[in-house]
């Protein structure tokens, strides 16, 4: 079923609705969309490759198929959702750093150096 979609056409097709905009730049909001895809990509690749370690683990080798049926049991997915959830924060760490500052009324490193300046 999977061999009958266009997946390219799929992947191109323009979404219905407006984009959401973040940034003033759209330039920005492009960037942004493009590395949460890559993101979303790498994310796959590590499952796949965490599939691949494990298969090999067991069996010492593997094939195609192996990995296409891989199913994680309870505790191999529990590892799988943690690994991907570190990855994620990494990746976000800034923003989430950014987002933490908003809410605390602390002064900027500038006019923390302002102030030792005019001290």
């Amino acid at each position: 079923m999977t061999q009958d979609i266009d997946w390219i056409a799929r992947a191109g097709a323009k979404p219905k609705g407006k984009r959401p905009e973040y940034f003033a730049d759209p330039a920005i909001d492009r960037m942004l969309s493009i590395l949460m895809a890559v993101v979303g990509e790498v994310s796959v690749l590590k499952e796949r490759l965490d599939t691949v370690e494990r298969l090999l683990e067991k069996n010492g080798s593997i094939s195609r198929a192996d990995i296409d049926a891989f199913k994680p049991d309870r505790d191999e997915a529990y590892e799988r959702a943690l690994m991907t959830k570190e990855y994620v924060a990494r990746v976000m760490r800034g923003v989430q750093q950014d987002m933490e500052a908003m809410q605390v009324d602390e002064p900027s490193v500038q006019d923390l150096s302002i102030e030792l300046r005019n001290s």
